[in-house]
């Protein structure tokens, strides 16, 4: 198990999760700092016990939607892909398949329950119900043998709810710089885009990573304007490798 995890502030931020009593939001940052690489943890309730949580803060996670719980006991991360990138020659597999089986990966990159009505057999759960659980979102028939999303000569429009999941997510929000940003995201994860004199192509999920990586590290100093010195959205797509790269070095530690 990893000795690092990471927050994403745009989860850790939110009134609703800010609204909840302190026991609560300490019992889920213990859980984060537990779970296998893929945000599963088998012994919750432990866990619970140990840092001196009660039944109450438990089930308020779940009735917030910030864990999802199990049967068998083990519960997963909501949002644990939203948090944590971990690069795929470096993560392990969690040992809780049958759990994994029962959950789809939603646009913005949180855990859902397949609903009942697709699973009749968390064996057989259909392609229309589930999403792929891996690095990348992209269908099977967009990725060469090196995961690299490949250009079919149209833009899928998968895309699009990508870009929108990060732009609403982005605090200091500008419209009229939302087309030359999106223009941006676009060419990094189809034909590739020239940054520094250098061309660099990306998944969507590594542009997910660089841009946590400056949300969690981009900080405000005591009475500054709200976001004062943060990048214009577009700019921040500009510079995007930089902070992938940085991300990366971070879990290299």
């Amino acid at each position: 198990m990893a000795e690092k995890r990471m927050f994403a502030q745009t989860i850790i931020d939110s009134d609703a999760f800010l609204e909840m009593p302190l026991s609560t939001q300490a019992l889920y940052f213990h859980l984060c700092m537990r779970a296998d690489d893929e945000g599963f943890v088998n012994n919750p309730k432990k866990i619970q016990r140990m840092v001196g949580g009660s039944d109450d803060d438990f089930k308020l996670l779940i009735a917030k939607s910030f864990i999802i719980s199990f049967d068998a006991g083990i519960v997963v991360i909501k949002h644990w892909r939203i948090h944590n990138y971990i690069r795929k020659d470096r993560i392990h597999e969690t040992k809780y398949l049958e759990e994994k089986a029962m959950l789809t990966i939603k646009e913005n990159g949180a855990y859902s329950l397949v609903s009942d009505k697709c699973q009749s057999d968390v064996s057989q759960v259909t392609d229309k119900c589930q999403a792929r659980l891996d690095k990348s979102r992209v269908d099977k028939n967009r990725v060469d043998k090196n995961n690299n999303i490949c250009v079919s000569g149209e833009k899928s429009p998968s895309y699009d709810e990508d870009f929108e999941t990060l732009w609403k997510s982005y605090p200091k929000e500008r419209r009229k710089e939302k087309l030359d940003a999106k223009a941006k995201f676009l060419a990094y994860v189809t034909t590739g885009a020239t940054y520094k004199r250098k061309k660099y192509k990306f998944t969507v999920d590594e542009i997910y990573e660089g841009f946590n990586w400056y949300i969690n590290n981009t900080k405000e100093e005591p009475g500054d304007e709200p976001y004062k010195y943060w990048k214009l959205f577009n700019t921040l797509m500009y510079h995007i490798p930089e902070y992938i790269e940085r991300a990366r070095e971070e879990n290299d530690k």
